[in-house]
């Protein structure tokens, strides 16, 4: 039975931990993956993300910076920050609030916060246009599966909404029932 079988064992379970072993299997499907099939699927999605980009050329966007074995879209960052594009990554002001945007530029100094994520150690706040936000895994309902926090969707139904754009490896879809707080991604890009 492979792995994305097993995930979606879960499907029909209504209880809580449900997600949770979705999770589970979705961490163990990444540190499973090789370091070629990694920097494979990083490249089609930093490429994917550019023709976005090119089509829809935001002046504004929010990212992240990679944690557990999420894609690194170092190249897409760096091509947009030559654009002149306003790049910012999230931080948390507090466990019930939405994430705040701070401006950085690859390359710069970044600190861990209280969580360990690492952050602009200084910089002013921004109001991206769209974000850019690792999925653990996502449904074909375009709803992300993220580490549980809610912190994506705590910041997607603040006005003005920015455009989302969920980045997943393509064997992240799995099969979970959405809850009342789940927002719908715009739009979800994936790499082999």
């Amino acid at each position: 039975m492979t792995t994305a079988t097993i995930v979606r064992d879960h499907e029909n379970s209504d209880e809580p931990s449900a997600k949770s072993a979705i999770r589970q299997q979705l961490l163990e499907q990444r540190r499973q993956r090789s370091s070629a099939d990694q920097a494979a699927a990083e490249a089609a999605i930093c490429a994917r993300l550019l023709a976005w980009w090119q089509a829809h050329p935001v002046s504004r966007l929010g990212v992240y910076h990679p944690i557990r074995r999420e894609p690194d879209l170092t190249s897409f960052y760096n091509a947009l920050s030559r654009q002149g594009v306003h790049l910012s990554l999230p931080i948390i002001r507090g466990t019930a609030l939405p994430l705040e945007f701070i401006a950085w530029t690859p390359g710069e100094t970044l600190v861990k916060d209280a969580l360990g994520t690492l952050v602009p150690a200084s910089g002013i706040t921004l109001q991206p246009q769209a974000l850019v936000i690792p999925c653990l895994g996502f449904n074909a309902d375009r709803l992300r599966l993220g580490y549980g926090g809610g912190f994506y969707d705590r910041t997607l139904v603040q006005s003005p909404r920015p455009f989302s754009i969920g980045v997943a490896y393509s064997d992240a879809e799995v099969i979970f029932a959405g809850e009342e707080h789940d927002i719908a991604l715009d739009l979800i890009v994936t790499g082999p």
